[in-house]
């Protein structure tokens, strides 16, 4: 699936990306810079504001209005509409910064791109082909893995995830 997400959903599209699915991203982007790219590269618009939600829809582009609080029920939400899977499969996911799909690279090829201590400590290893952004599956796994607990907590139970795929006027 592409995407293209607004200004408000950053951490949003940061997921999708780890996901797996191509997910154009940038905060300086104007609303109609959005609808543009959505309609030429054929990209599902997701937005948070309603009144773009209401002009792609108006112009009959595919666009889907996120809700929820916190960051968990927005992944909720926008899995449940697209039926995207919430696990992570890093052969698949692509790069948080350039949106590029990250590749695996052997462990010394990497030495230059990390910390010795990071090193030492793992590996398996990807990197960005495009910006040489390099990944591992660090400290921060966990953490990550309880987000995507939670996500999959309120896409499976349907609490606080709303099931609309419009916004409420």
């Amino acid at each position: 699936m592409k995407f293209v997400v607004d200004g408000m959903l950053g951490k949003l599209a940061r997921w999708l990306r780890l996901l797996g699915h191509d997910t154009k991203y940038s905060n300086s982007m104007e609303d109609r810079q959005l609808l543009a790219v959505a309609k030429k590269e054929k990209r599902i618009l997701l937005t948070r504001d309603l009144q773009l939600y209401q002009r792609a829809t108006a112009k009959g582009l595919d666009t889907f209005y996120v809700e929820g609080q916190t960051q968990a029920e927005k992944l909720a939400h926008t899995a449940k509409r697209f039926g995207i899977k919430l696990d992570i499969d890093m052969t698949e996911s692509r790069c948080l910064r350039c949106n590029a799909t990250v590749k695996s690279v052997q462990k010394e090829e990497i030495r230059k791109s990390v910390e010795e201590n990071t090193f030492s400590s793992y590996n398996d290893f990807w990197i960005c082909p495009k910006c040489k952004q390099a990944y591992w599956q660090g400290a921060h796994w966990p953490k990550i893995g309880k987000m995507l607990d939670t996500a999959n907590r309120l896409l499976h139970d349907g609490k606080p995830v709303p099931a609309l795929s419009k916004p409420k006027n």
